[in-house]
Parts: structure tokens; C-alpha cells; sequence
């Protein structure tokens, strides 16, 4: 049983969450890895009634939905889906390489459809196809003297630079695409951990404060600050 759980909480950002529904545990596994690996932040369920409930509870960029799977199989998900308005990215992935399944996943509101076994690479490929929008197009954010490269995860200044690991960039990523804004520890722990994390609320904590110590490194001219009771925001350090 997972010791957080989140509702659904208004907004997107850039750090984009995935929502994975495969039936096959140990390819579930997996795919979550190595999309973690990629600065993704993912959730991961095996039957099609679980999708179903995690995409009309949650915040997600994009959902992978195997078509074989119990309960309510991959089509019958994303109908719902679509019959409801959700306009969410699906990418249909299954063993079925006929044409007509094709036409039929991609007919019912599929984006794109990926057939097992398949590359890695493609998969990520097709992730960022998906998930592309006009403001993705630049691959740096900037905010003070501070530049994030998503690119390379490398959070840079005039005075060095730093790689940032999976979750600090994430998170640093949140915070300068919306400077100012002010997210609780709760959000955070949503959108960067996921609905089903066994890490304790406190963890946040624990990553503002390496991060907060990282831009004091870079002599940055901006900080996290932390709102009391309410959460945290990045600012100007005004003298």
C-alpha cells in the first residue's frame, strides 16, 4: 500500500508524467525504469480498470496502454477516454501487429501505436512526439542568472554548472517554468514522485535542501524559499 496518495491538482508542467498500463509486471518494471532514466515520471498499473481510475484522478501528460489486458482491455479504455473529452496523448502498445487492430486503435483516438518487440529508442521517440509542444521546442529554461538545459539535466550560472539527478531536475524544472508559484509538498510529492511512491512526505524536504545548497554553490541570484504551512516558491534575491 502506497503512504501517499494525491488528488487531482490543476496545471502542467514540463516535467511530464506518464501513465503506463501493462499487464506483464516485469515489462511493466522495466519500461518504468528506463522512462525514469529519462526524466519521465511514471505510474504504472496492470488492468485496464486501474488506467481508467488513475487517468480521471490524476495529472498525466501521456498515457501507454497495452491492449491485452484484464478487467478492460487497452480499446475500451481509450474510448472511454475520448467519449468523456479527454484529449490525453495515448500511445497503444501490444504483440498484435495486424493492420486491422491498428486501424482500430488508432481509429478510436490512439496517437500512435507501437507494436512488441520494439527499440527502446523508439519507444522514447515516439514519447517525445507525443508529448511535443510549441514550448517544448526550446530545450533551456532560464530565470535569473540561472540557465536549466533539459537536455543534459545541467543547471548552470556565470560563476559553474551542475548535473541535476532525475527528481532535482524535475523539481527545479517545476519551480522555473512557474517562478513565483508557490507548491505545496504535497503537490510536489504528486507530480514528481506519483501517486504511488512509498517515500514519506518528508523526502521533499530533503531534495529542496540539497537544491537550495546547490544554488548557493552557483552564487545564483534566485532561491527556493519556503513559505511557512504552505510550501515553497523560487524568487529573486533582492539586496
Amino acid at each position: 500500500m502506497a503512504r501517499y496518495h494525491a488528488g487531482k491538482t490543476g496545471g502542467r508542467n514540463n516535467a511530464i508524467r506518464i501513465l503506463l498500463a501493462e499487464d506483464e509486471k516485469p515489462l511493466a518494471k522495466a519500461l518504468s525504469r528506463l522512462l525514469e532514466k529519462n526524466n519521465y515520471s511514471v505510474d504504472a498499473v496492470h488492468d485496464g480498470e486501474d488506467a481508467l481510475l488513475y487517468l480521471q484522478g490524476g495529472n498525466y501528460d501521456l498515457a501507454i496502454l497495452d491492449i491485452m489486458m484484464p478487467k478492460k482491455d487497452g480499446i475500451s479504455v481509450l474510448k472511454e477516454l475520448r467519449a468523456k473529452g479527454d484529449p490525453i496523448p495515448v500511445i497503444m502498445l501490444t504483440a498484435r501487429s495486424e493492420t486491422e487492430d491498428k486501424v482500430l486503435g488508432l481509429d478510436s483516438g490512439a496517437n500512435d501505436y507501437l507494436t512488441k518487440p520494439f527499440e527502446t529508442a523508439e519507444l522514447l521517440a515516439r514519447i517525445r512526439a507525443a508529448t511535443r509542444s510549441p514550448a517544448a521546442q526550446d530545450s533551456r529554461l532560464s530565470f535569473g542568472n540561472l540557465k536549466l538545459d533539459r537536455a543534459t539535466f545541467e543547471l548552470s550560472s556565470p560563476e559553474d554548472s551542475v548535473r541535476l539527478a532525475n527528481k532535482e531536475f524535475q523539481i527545479m524544472e517545476l519551480f522555473m517554468s512557474n517562478p513565483h508559484q508557490l507548491f505545496s509538498a504535497e503537490r510536489l510529492m504528486e507530480r514528481v514522485w506519483g501517486f504511488d511512491s512509498d517515500s514519506e512526505i518528508n523526502v521533499v524536504w530533503v531534495y529542496i535542501s540539497n537544491l537550495r545548497k546547490k544554488l548557493t554553490a552557483l552564487k545564483a541570484d534566485v532561491a527556493i524559499r519556503v513559505s511557512r504551512n504552505a510550501g515553497y516558491s523560487l524568487e529573486e534575491i533582492h539586496d
